[in-house]
């Protein structure tokens, strides 16, 4: 008894309930459902939709929350769907959120539901293929709110389904994905206490769980920098200004941002340009250079200083050069930050799911997620569950966004009992 005793006070101390320590045995869903969960992925996996566009998954899954006898709102950010499972008992309101849409690659895996779905990005016709694993999502949160729905009486609260649409990134000249379901209002009325996600990932084995407590993945902004100077013969350089030359300055100059002007010991940064442009002959100095990029970065206000002083390098080099630099750095999905307390809160219900020895804390990606917009407005967590076979070579393995990129499907098991666990855990 004392043990028992001393045990409950640390797990008080922690932030999570006695009942949580007392007892880590998690809820699990059945051979019968696991196979359905299967099922829905297969389906999806078959009938891929890109983003902005999903909308017979959409009706899929709306038609499965309401023939649960959830209140379902659909059309949320075009073609999102907003699930709300009332509990028996009063208490508070947590999320749960998948994503929906696939991306313009052709499959080039061998599975027997492989996606030979065509459909048009960027005026181009383009193969379409769950790349990155979002059938996999939309199903275990299917799945879920299956199981969650048979113990609603015992359910302290409510649990909000989001099935969120473009993740991806909108289709150029609209909005769409998480930050646009929050300016609908998604958090306005019943503003949730907690919002939990999962992403599948090629470099784990098969149900192996990655967490990290504070920054887990990266901002990603894009900049553009017009340099703009005077045309000119290539044989009389001097009759002009050279923006080619300019470029090639801003270029090096803008790498001492973060080598020499970046504390990288707070957070890890990157600048890297990927598109160069200018020019029509050998024998012409073009008036106009386009010069477009990337930067990531884990910290909020590095982010911010990055960005001041790429616009103060761009124009000070081109104004050395008698040229002009116009910058504009188009804001992209913020750092994807979890929140520490509600990770050390849910460890040992994860651990209890996916087992101790398969929960492993990671490295921080430099890869970026939309689930940030969510994790601003309330505490957040955010995981990676491993979807590759374990006597395959994880690092030689396809990564997600290839189009040879395979899921392992004994894994959705082990998602769908995170959501179902976290919210019990949480309610």
């Amino acid at each position: 008894m004392k043990k028992l005793v001393i045990s409950l006070m640390l797990a008080s101390s922690f932030g999570f309930s006695a009942q949580a320590a007392a007892q880590q045995s998690p809820v699990k869903v059945s051979s019968d459902l696991e196979a359905q969960v299967i099922e829905w992925r297969r389906h999806i996996h078959a009938n891929p939709e890109l983003s902005n566009r999903e909308f017979e998954t959409a009706k899929m899954v709306a038609e499965h929350l309401r023939s649960l006898g959830m209140e379902v709102e659909t059309g949320v950010a075009h073609t999102g769907v907003v699930g709300m499972l009332k509990g028996g008992k009063p208490g508070p309101t947590i999320a749960l959120r998948a994503d929906m849409d696939a991306l313009p690659v052709v499959e080039q895996t061998d599975v027997p539901f492989k996606s030979t779905v065509k459909s048009e990005y960027r005026g181009k016709e383009v193969g379409v293929m769950h790349a990155c694993g979002h059938d996999t999502h939309v199903a275990m949160l299917m799945g879920a709110a299956e199981k969650l729905v048979e113990m609603k009486e015992e359910l302290a609260g409510n649990i909000m389904f989001i099935f969120q649409p473009a993740e991806e990134g909108a289709p150029e000249g609209e909005e769409g994905g998480a930050a646009l379901m929050l300016e609908e209002g998604l958090f306005a009325d019943n503003k949730p206490e907690k919002v939990f996600g999962i992403h599948v990932w090629a470099g784990f084995p098969t149900g192996h769980v990655g967490y990290r407590k504070g920054p887990l993945m990266a901002s990603s902004d894009q900049f553009e920098i017009k340099v703009k100077g005077k045309q000119a013969h290539g044989s009389t350089p001097w009759a002009g200004v050279d923006p080619i030359v300019t470029s090639a300055q801003i270029i090096n100059n803008a790498q001492t941002i973060i080598s020499r002007q970046t504390n990288i010991t707070k957070a890890p940064a990157v600048l890297s340009f990927g598109i160069v442009e200018g020019g029509v002959r050998n024998n012409i100095i073009p008036d106009e250079v386009t010069l477009i990029g990337t930067i990531r970065n884990f910290d909020m206000d590095i982010r911010s200083d990055i960005h001041d002083k790429l616009k103060l390098t761009a124009e000070k080099t081109a104004e050395a050069n008698g040229a002009e630099a116009h910058v504009h750095v188009d804001l992209g999905y913020p750092v994807t930050s979890n929140d520490s307390d509600l990770v050390e809160q849910m460890l040992p219900i994860t651990k209890a799911v996916a087992g101790a020895d398969k929960v492993q804390e990671v490295p921080l990606v430099t890869g970026a997620e939309d689930f940030s917009y969510y994790a601003l407005e309330v505490p957040g967590m955010f995981v990676f569950l491993g979807v590759t076979p374990p006597e395959r070579d994880m690092a030689s393995e396809p990564s997600n966004h290839s189009p040879h990129f395979y899921a392992d499907e004994d894994a959705l098991k082990t998602g769908t009992e995170l959501y179902v666990n976290w919210a019990l855990e949480s309610l």
